[in-house]
């Protein structure tokens, strides 16, 4: 989980490249005959990257549009994939479940050890209004912690935990059921925890610092987009109403 916006960067030669202007080291000569705008300022540097969720890139006072199908995606994540387009260390990516032509990224982050619902799409608009502090979109997980949540608990839940240098917003968190774990007498309490933040493990923060460590971590739904019946490992694209939800957030 991660309020940071994911940039999405290519080399300005590429990006004309592969939109049709011409081979890539004739678009290198056009950026440095100055043919080439970014957001409306001459390039003539080679290695300029731009964005292209975001810059506007003119050749010849022509703006390049992006003609692309745009794909709006629910995948429920399994344990054991990051979240993330590629990885350094060679892990399992979600890319590697949901294999489609377009270049789609994830909407924010689900932890490696975590599953549930992940939205994925390569419309830059969407991305953001998700993403945007100023939405503040409520998103539901159900976990699995050790020991039983006292009443201190739940208020400090709802007051906001220091997490390391950090304070975090008013959650919400209902306790599902407690039973004991089936090797030992400890007790296992299943919850459902509602946060609009989306710092990196922030719930398994807020629970270790309460002094339950979380043994599994569920995530159901987002604002009113809800993971429903999805298997795990298994993907769909939006229904219109979902995606008109989103668009209007």
């Amino acid at each position: 989980m991660n309020g940071k916006e994911i940039i999405m960067e290519e080399r300005l030669q590429k990006y004309l490249a592969n939109n049709g202007i011409a081979a890539r080291r004739k678009c290198e000569e056009y950026i440095l005959e100055g043919r080439v705008k970014v957001n409306g300022q001459v390039v003539t540097e080679l290695g300029t990257k731009i964005n292209p969720e975001i810059d506007i890139v003119e050749f010849n006072n022509q703006i390049i549009k992006i003609e692309e199908k745009k794909l709006y995606i629910m995948l429920n994540k399994p344990e054991g994939y990051i979240t993330s387009a590629k990885d350094e260390k060679g892990r399992k990516t979600v890319l590697d479940i949901v294999n489609v032509q377009e270049r789609i990224y994830p909407i924010g982050r689900l932890d490696y050890d975590s599953s549930g619902l992940l939205l994925l799409t390569n419309d830059g608009s969407i991305y953001n209004n998700i993403i945007h502090p100023r939405v503040a979109i409520k998103k539901k997980y159900i976990a699995v912690c050790k020991g039983k949540f006292t009443q201190s608990d739940i208020k400090k839940f709802k007051s906001g935990i220091d997490i390391g240098g950090y304070v975090t917003a008013e959650a919400d968190i209902d306790i599902i059921c407690e039973e004991k774990s089936k090797n030992s007498t400890e007790i296992l309490s299943t919850v459902e925890i509602s946060i609009h933040e989306g710092k990196n493990r922030q719930i398994r923060k807020m629970c270790a610092s309460l002094n339950h460590e979380v043994i599994s971590l569920k995530r159901v739904s987002i604002g009113n987009i809800k993971l429903g019946y999805l298997k795990k490992g298994q993907w769909r694209e939006l229904t219109e109403s979902e995606l008109n939800y989103i668009k209007n957030l």
